[in-house]
C-alpha cells in the first residue's frame, strides 16, 4: 500500500526558509521518481519540482527556479523540498508524489501547509 507523509510546513515571514519531508513506502522508492506539486487558495494544482529516481534531473517550475531545491534519500525513502527566499505567492499546501512532471499523482498524502506571511 503506498504512503505518503509530508511534513515540514509552516508560517515564515517573505524572505524566509523551509525544509519539506516526503516520507514513502509501499512502494519500490528507489526506481521511482518523485515530485512535488502544489495547490493554493481557491486554484488548482501546480506542479514544482521533480527529481529521477538516482537522485539525478532535478527540475523546476519557472516560478521557483533558483529558489528551491529538491533533493532524495534513498536510504530513508524520503524526498525533500528546499525552499528559500519564500514568496506570498508560494503560500499553498504542498504534496509528493510519484512521476516526474505534471499534477497527476496515482497517489498522495494529506499534505503540508506553507504560509508565507509578514
Amino acid at each position: 500500500q503506498v504512503q505518503l507523509v509530508e511534513s515540514g510546513g509552516g508560517l515564515v515571514q517573505p524572505g524566509g526558509s523551509l525544509r519539506l519531508s516526503c516520507a514513502a513506502s509501499g512502494f519500490g522508492f528507489h526506481y521511482s521518481s518523485m515530485k512535488w506539486i502544489r495547490q493554493a487558495p481557491g486554484k488548482g494544482l501546480e506542479w514544482v519540482s521533480g527529481i529521477y529516481g538516482n537522485g539525478g534531473g532535478a527540475t523546476y517550475a519557472d516560478s521557483v527556479k533558483g529558489r528551491f531545491t529538491i533533493s532524495r534519500d534513498n536510504a530513508k525513502n524520503t524526498v525533500y523540498l528546499q525552499m528559500n527566499n519564500l514568496k506570498p505567492e508560494d503560500t499553498a499546501v504542498y504534496y509528493c508524489g510519484r512521476g516526474y512532471d505534471g499534477v497527476g499523482v496515482s497517489s498522495r498524502g494529506q499534505g503540508t501547509q506553507v504560509t508565507v506571511a509578514s
